[in-house]
């Protein structure tokens, strides 16, 4: 075997070996400490491990919050409420059936509900812009009910 097949081999192995390693310590939650690394106060990676989630889903053709995702939205007032200084876009998404038109207007009717959960969990308006994207930025590609289910969406986004 030559020295450049062997090389590259070793590189593969190795590669595959950090892959494995990373992806195990973010399953586990491990490698933190070993770094110390830690979530920055205010950040969206903040966000998201106090509230949950930074993403509340939509029916279908719907931009009414849903009973299972208003915890969510109250989780993300009161974490905004701990983070004074933040401030959040609120995206709106839409899958991929229908006008571009339309689902621009059906992405802001969906940011625009989930930016009055917020106020009205406490949220000064001002800190809280919207923002639609329609069917321009897919959280899942493909044509089928999983997909669209995870684009029909609200993203709060700290800035």
């Amino acid at each position: 075997m030559n020295t450049p097949k062997l090389l590259g081999a070793f590189a593969a192995v190795a590669l595959l070996a950090a892959c494995e390693s990373a992806t195990d310590q973010a399953a586990t939650g491990a490698g933190a400490g070993a770094t110390g690394s830690t979530i920055r106060p205010g950040s969206q990676e903040d966000l998201i491990a106090q509230a949950g989630s930074d993403r509340v889903f939509f029916d279908f053709d719907s931009a009414v919050i849903r009973g299972d995702q208003r915890p969510t939205l109250q989780r993300q007032a009161t974490w905004m409420g701990g983070n004074p200084a933040v401030t959040v876009q609120v995206e709106g998404h839409t899958d991929e059936r229908g006008t571009r038109e339309y689902n621009l207007a059906l992405g802001q009717r969906r940011a625009n509900a989930a930016r009055d959960a917020l106020v009205a969990g406490g949220v000064a308006g001002g800190r809280v812009a919207t923002i639609s994207y329609g069917k321009d930025r897919p959280a899942a590609l493909g044509s089928t009910d999983d997909a669209w289910a995870q684009n029909r969406r609200a993203v709060t986004v700290v800035r």
